[in-house]
């Protein structure tokens, strides 16, 4: 049997195969067949035409048809194959023609304007169809000579008619020409100008012009006999019925017959004082079209003024006339030779209306009233030919033309663009956002495609563009300028802030079955991931192995290899996995190492070499660094994967001068290889380095003293390079601290092995402290030059930070001398830190505190920059010239280095506290923290990475004050500040920062020495305020609140238990507390990145002081039902309820402002916890007493009027639903209690919703028999229940039957009966006009209630006066029925004198 050819068979085999084929003599399984070729007419006999005919291939057994795959195939068109083709036809235009992308719909959709053509309208016959036209009736056919041209047999029949209608008289109105002009001469001169909107062109006969004269005339009279009011009533009332579009349509047709500004209609406009406000209708979605207007009469002729009516084309304004001899030439179409007429001037003066935005090559937007020559290239026969500049839409059209330079122009141009934008260079003149607005335009796969361009230039141009659109420079040298800081090299994820999406397919799946966020990420497609986050949408557009291509392959010109290694640093910044993608991108990295970090260079003469390839460059070496800050793992396969260790000795080994670099290049590469190993150290890693590097180090900190003065731009990168040396060195002493913990093989506190003890030992350190120590010591002797005060300010924060590390791994070495360095210490103060602090250059520093403060201008930080959800910034555009953190003339860097050395020294030296007193008690400083106090700041990327080093001051300057409160009176004064501005600060935290807020809430929250109300007299003075509440005759209050100054004076004593029982319940953050404590203290070794948390909310919940309620109701289950199936509480969960409401009593009482953040509603909604978690907990002594406080002080008049139900609290859909739950949850355990029949009433009241009364008298009315709390014992007013009266016509009706039928009674529920009393008899009563349903439902309920066998319940209803709290019924009543109700009684009963007997 004949086997198959396989893939592996050589020639030879094949030529076997066949040898062995034809000898098995076999049949063939295909024959070849000759067919005639039908093109030729010639059959297969004529032996001449053998050789042009074609072979055919056909097999046994197969039909000539192939088989049909669909069931309805389309037809293919008989004229296709006649259809002209061309070799060289490209093809992208095909994909052009068949490319749905909205980028292609944009630029295609063109919208015709039809505002200038004329309507016409049918001729009016007797007959009722239109005659049939025959070809043998060639009479009726117009004489060739009068048709122009060759023309049809109907389009000469059409003619002949039409010459016909024109000889014909039509018959004459009644009214005389001398008529007509009468009327002309005694109209304005206004209705000379004839109508606007219609022309009587299309009327048939040779008058319609007459005709639309006349009855314009007709409208001109009746406008001027109708006074200005009605004028406008009738405006007013047309715009309220026309469709907008024909508003817009007829608007337009009037600026285009507009006057000119000469007519005499513009003095007359102008004498007028009619102001109507313009009613605009802009379309918000196009922001390239003009917002749409009613304009004032001023407005319109303002317009008219401004947009003169285009004269009519004729051939003498041509600047080129056509002639005769020239073809397809006999008939002259002048709309279509409009272009080749000048430009008409732009507009003289500005317009109210909104216009599209037109830009120049450089991005700068061009006013529409600025008259540009046209040599510039800005002019074109778009749209608006007379204004200079390109839209957005016009660019992405030319970005797609098959010109290398349109394409490359437009690329650009959109680069300019998006530069400016990110600098808020149009916030002021245009609406909406740019970049969002080319985002939604499809910018990203405009720009994506672009770069698969075959032409290096518009490759080039789109790198560029990308460029401007992901990165910010000025983003960069914010974080760049902030690397020294403490905690520097760590940054959040440039990522966009997570949302949870439902996804209705996973409901009800096991969760073995359910989708991964990988498997869902992977599913959605290119637009959809792009939309939510640009960085992951190009990451999954493939932008990686394309920009390897673009480096490797094509080499293009230095600022592209520089924009593409910026690109990628971006897309660093963005996560961890981002980080990764571009580790692992296939000869990627080993791209920019070998081609941009290379071993050895050769010297480069020009200042711009035509090619940076075989250069070691800066960007490429700061892509390394933020590479190795997302991870450990990272920053090792760089250090021994990629040849990083042998480039940073290569580098660091030599001076800047010996590089063969220039020299501002050679300080830039090499501040960024000491950053980079500082990351590196700042794992524990990379520190062998420091004994092979060691001169070479101290040879470099030696160049200190040979610093220029810092007007000479040089020494700023000098500086900028010393600065990270010392942060190397203080990350270097951090992980030589940890040798000793590591090398002793010490078990960490949470189960895991240690790492290895590092190669680098705290001996081999402690050499350069005193060097250091004596450059920190000259610097403060600096700042009494002028010349040297910048540079020095600039450096004593890293030698102060430097200092603090030493010092705290030095109080955990074996060789820790206490006497010695208590000694040191004093000298450091004495010589050091105290004529620091009270120099005056310091002084005016911390003068700028509160200015430069993000916390406290909240308006000054992201200053609304351009920024869009998907590609979230640092918004640093223009930093240098406003106040905040990162500028010359902040203190933040100053007293942030400070207060971390203070921090240790007084830790370790306690008696050395008092000394910094000064310091506290400043007046910038009390001034800073009070504003800091009553701050809100919002979270935001761009605000959250100098936020956090604004939060490490605070807490800083609170750890101080903690040491100082109990020893120096004088700062105890302010104890009540301190601990307003801890309580602020505590959910304020951004995630890393967890550490700190262990510490708060450790020594300072619960720390008695800060709230001084418990000790001087808080409690006392609450119980007199009470005392005085009770003796009002007007207020009454329940029985068990008289005793919130005694609940305040025993949670005074409760502190310490108070703040274990939260700490318990904060036990979910302790994995985060560990994490962030390693960072803190420089626990280098068990650092695993330097890449910050996700950025999703603060650290710790700003309703944290409910935390313990909350946790105890998530632990109840929910049945079947949808009822709560209350389970029995854990052990301790009362003591845990008793402990939060004593602290939230406290805070309420003595820290009301610390609670502003938490709305009312919220705090109402966390509090009904205390029903929920447990049916027997609001039940406990305790409990009751805590939360009967907390429910007055919730209810007081002022806090009620903040109390807004309708708002849904957080972390939940609606109140209403809540709400649900405690009512179930009251009729199944309240036994009638009196404080949870308070808290189910208080949404009760008039101004909330009908929606949760309906659920009381509707689906749980049975309530009503338990809910037994007098008017005495509610705290609130019941005015607030009964007024104003119900308009619910359902809720009434459920009032009436609750009364009639006994479910509701004054024994049972005495304030639910006084509030149905006092609204039924309002509704019975009212004399409103009102409905016919509502008329219906009040007579119904009046006879009802009059023929009631109740006769207290009749009297109540019908002679209810007024509420009175202090009433034993709750109510007033009226002796008898006033007449009018008495005669509005006799109306619905139609019955005389029954109002005084029945209504006794």
């Amino acid at each position: 049997m004949l086997r198959r050819p396989k893939p592996t068979d050589s020639e030879e085999d094949l030529l076997k195969e066949q040898e062995h084929f034809l000898t098995s003599g076999a049949p063939s399984a295909a024959s070849v067949l000759r067919r005639p070729d039908k093109r030729r007419g010639g059959g297969g006999q004529n032996g001449e035409n053998e050789g042009n005919q074609k072979d055919v291939v056909t097999i046994e057994d197969l039909p000539d048809e192939l088989p049909s795959l669909t069931p309805a195939p389309a037809k293919k068109s008989r004229f296709k194959a006649s259809r002209v083709t061309f070799e060289d036809e490209d093809a992208e235009d095909r994909l052009d023609k068949q490319d749905s992308h909205i980028s292609a719909v944009l630029s295609r959709i063109v919208e015709r304007d039809t505002s200038c053509a004329p309507i016409s309208l049918p001729a009016f016959t007797g007959l009722a169809f239109p005659k049939v036209l025959h070809r043998s009736e060639t009479s009726s056919q117009a004489p060739p000579s009068s048709v122009k041209g060759k023309k049809s047999i109907f389009a000469r029949q059409i003619a002949a008619q039409r010459l016909k209608e024109g000889k014909t008289v039509l018959p004459c109105s009644s009214e005389s020409p001398q008529t007509l002009e009468a009327k002309k001469q005694s109209l304005s001169p206004e209705a000379h100008s004839g109508p606007r909107l219609v022309s009587g062109e299309g009327l048939q006969g040779p008058d319609g012009s007459g005709d639309t004269m006349r009855i314009h005339l007709e409208n001109q009279v009746k406008l001027q006999a109708m006074s200005q009011a009605e004028i406008q009533q009738e405006q007013r009332k047309l715009l309220s019925q026309l469709d907008p579009r024909l508003v817009e349509f007829i608007r337009s047709r009037k600026a285009q017959s507009a006057p000119s500004s000469g007519s005499p209609s513009t003095h007359s406009a102008e004498g007028s004082n009619q102001e109507d406000p313009p009613l605009e209708a802009a379309d918000s979605r196009d922001s390239s079209k003009a917002a749409v207007s009613f304009p004032t009469p001023q407005e319109a002729e303002m317009e008219e003024e401004e947009e003169p009516p285009a004269a009519a084309v004729s051939v003498e304004d041509l600047p080129v006339k056509p002639q005769k001899d020239w073809v397809h030439m006999d008939k002259l179409e002048l709309e279509k030779l409009e272009w080749m007429r000048d430009l008409p001037s732009p507009r003289k003066k500005g317009t109210k209306r909104a216009m599209q935005a037109r830009f120049d090559f450089a991005g700068t937007l061009i006013p529409p009233t600025e008259d540009l020559p046209t040599h510039l290239g800005l002019h074109h026969h778009g749209e608006e030919p007379e204004r200079a500049g390109y839209s957005l839409q016009e660019l992405f059209l030319l970005s797609r033309s098959q010109l290398i330079q349109q394409r490359s122009l437009a690329l650009g141009t959109l680069a300019n663009i998006l530069s400016k934008a990110r600098a808020g260079t149009y916030l002021s003149v245009l609406k909406g956002s740019v970049i969002s607005t080319l985002l939604d335009a499809g910018l990203l796969f405009l720009l994506r495609f672009a770069l698969d361009d075959n032409v290096e230039g518009v490759m080039s141009a789109a790198v560029h563009a990308l460029k401007a659109l992901l990165v910010c420079a000025e983003d960069e040298e914010c974080l760049d300028c902030t690397f020294s800081w403490f905690r520097g090299m760590a940054s959040f994820p440039m990522q966009p802030s997570s949302q949870e999406e439902e996804d209705d397919d996973d409901e009800g799946l096991d969760e073995l079955m359910k989708e991964t966020a990988k498997e869902k990420e992977e599913k959605k497609s290119d637009y959809d991931v792009s939309r939510q986050d640009v960085v992951k949408g190009l990451l999954k557009m493939k932008l990686l192995p394309r920009l390897r291509y673009i480096l490797e392959v094509i080499r293009p010109a230095p600022r592209v290899v520089q924009d593409v290694l910026q690109v990628l640093t971006r897309i660093a910044r963005h996560t961890s996995s981002s980080a990764t993608q571009v580790l692992d991108c296939p000869r990627l990295m080993q791209t920019v190492m070998s081609e941009f970090l290379p071993t050895s260079w050769t010297s480069s003469l020009s200042l711009s070499p035509q090619s940076v390839y075989g250069h070691t460059l800066t960007s490429a070496m700061k892509l390394l660094r933020v590479i190795a800050t997302t991870g450990r793992h990272a920053c090792a396969r760089l250090l021994n994967s990629l040849g990083v260790r042998e480039r940073l000795l290569c580098l660091l080994s030599a001076e800047p001068s010996e590089l063969l670099l220039e020299q501002s290049e050679a300080f830039g590469i090499t501040t960024e290889a000491y950053r980079l190993w500082t990351v590196a150290a700042g794992y524990g890693q990379a520190c062998s380095l420091y004994t092979d590097l060691y001169p070479a180090l101290v040879r470099t900190l030696q160049s200190v003293h040979s610093l220029q003065p810092s007007s000479d731009p040089l020494p700023s990168l000098q500086i900028h390079r010393l600065s990270a040396l010392l942060s190397l060195l203080t990350q270097v002493t951090h992980t030589a601290g940890c040798h000793q913990e590591l090398q002793a093989g010490a078990v960490s506190a949470r189960g895991e092995e240690c790492p290895p003890p590092p190669p680098v030992s705290w001996s081999q350190v402690t050499g350069l402290q005193a060097s250091l120590l004596g450059h920190l010591k000259g610097f403060v002797k600096n700042l009494d030059n002028p010349a040297l005060k910048d540079n020095s300010l600039a450096l004593i924060p890293v030698y102060l930070l430097y200092l603090q590390t030493f010092y705290h791994q030095l109080s955990r070495q074996s060789s820790f001398k206490p006497v010695e360095t208590l000694q040191e210490l004093e000298l450091l103060t004495s010589e050091v830190l105290l004529p620091l602090m009270g120099h005056s250059v310091v002084q005016g520093l911390i003068n700028n505190l509160r200015s430069s403060s993000v916390v406290c201008n909240v308006q000054f930080s992201p200053l609304g920059l351009e920024t869009t959800p998907n590609l979230p910034g640092l918004a640093c555009s223009g930093w240098r010239n406003r106040p905040g953190l990162v500028v010359s003339s902040s203190p933040f860097p100053l007293l942030i280095g400070l207060g971390l050395l203070l921090k240790t020294i007084t830790g370790i030296h306690k008696g050395l506290s008092r000394k910094f007193a000064d310091l506290l008690l400043s007046e910038p400083v009390i001034g800073y923290l009070q504003r800091c106090s009553q701050a809100t700041p919002t979270l935001s990327h761009s605000q959250a990475w100098l936020l956090r080093h604004e939060h490490l001051l605070l807490y800083l300057l609170l750890r101080l004050a903690q040491r100082l409160v109990p020893v120096e009176p004088e700062v105890a004064k302010y104890s009540s500040l301190y601990h307003k501005v801890a309580l602020v600060l505590l959910p304020w935290l951004l995630p890393g920062s967890e550490y700190l807020a262990h510490e708060l809430l450790s020594t300072i929250i619960f720390n008695k020495d800060f709230i001084s109300e418990g000790h001087s007299g808080g409690p006392e003075a609450v119980e007199l305020e009470e005392l005085k509440l009770q003796e009002s005759p007007h207020l009454h209050t329940a029985p068990s609140l008289q005793t919130v100054g005694a609940l305040l004076r025993e949670a005074c004593t409760q502190l310490p238990s108070i703040r274990g029982c939260f700490l318990t319940y904060l036990a979910h953050l302790e994995q985060s507390v560990f994490t962030s404590r390693d960072a803190f203290q420089g626990r280098n070794p068990w650092i695993s990145s330097h890449l910050l948390p996700e950025l999703n909310g603060p650290a710790v919940p700003s309703d944290w002081p409910f935390l313990p309620l909350i946790s105890l109701y998530e632990r109840t289950g929910v049945s079947a039902g949808g009822g709560l199936a209350v389970e029995e509480l854990p052990h301790g969960a009362l003591q845990a309820a008793t402990h939060c409401l004593q602290w939230l009593l406290m805070l309420e009482v003595w820290r009301e402002d610390a609670l502003t953040v938490i709305p009312p509603v919220a705090k109402l909604a966390r509090l009904s916890c205390v029903f929920l978690c447990s049916s027997d907990l609001f039940l406990e002594k305790p409990v009751q007493k805590l939360t009967w406080g907390l429910f007055r002080l919730l209810t007081r008049g002022s806090k009620l009027d903040l109390l807004d139900l309708d708002v849904p609290p957080p972390g939940l859909a609606s109140f209403q639903d809540l709400y649900t739950a405690l009512l179930t949850q009251y009729e199944a355990v309240s036994f009638g209690d009196q404080l949870f029949g308070c808290w189910v009433l208080l949404p009760l009241q008039r101004r909330y919703s009908t929606t949760m009364k309906l659920a009381v008298f509707g689906e749980h009315v049975g309530m009503l028999r338990s809910l037994g709390v007098t008017l005495e014992e509610l705290s609130i007013p019941i005015e607030r229940f009964t007024s104003p009266p119900e308009d619910s016509l359902p809720l009434l009706r459920l009032y009436f039957r609750s009364l009639v039928t006994g479910t509701l009674k004054s024994s049972w529920c005495p304030v639910l009966y006084t509030v149905a009393l006092s609204h039924v008899n309002a509704f019975i009563f009212s004399q409103d006009a009102a409905a016919q349903e509502l008329e219906a439902a009040r007579q119904s309920m009046l006879r009802k209630i009059y023929h009631l066998t109740d006769e207290v319940l009749r009297n109540h209803l019908l002679l209810f006066r007024l509420p009175q709290q202090h009433l034993q019924l709750g109510f007033d009543t009226y002796e008898q029925l006033p007449p009018i109700r008495a005669k509005r009684l006799e109306s619905v009963l139609g019955l005389q004198g029954c109002g005084g007997d029945k209504g006794d």
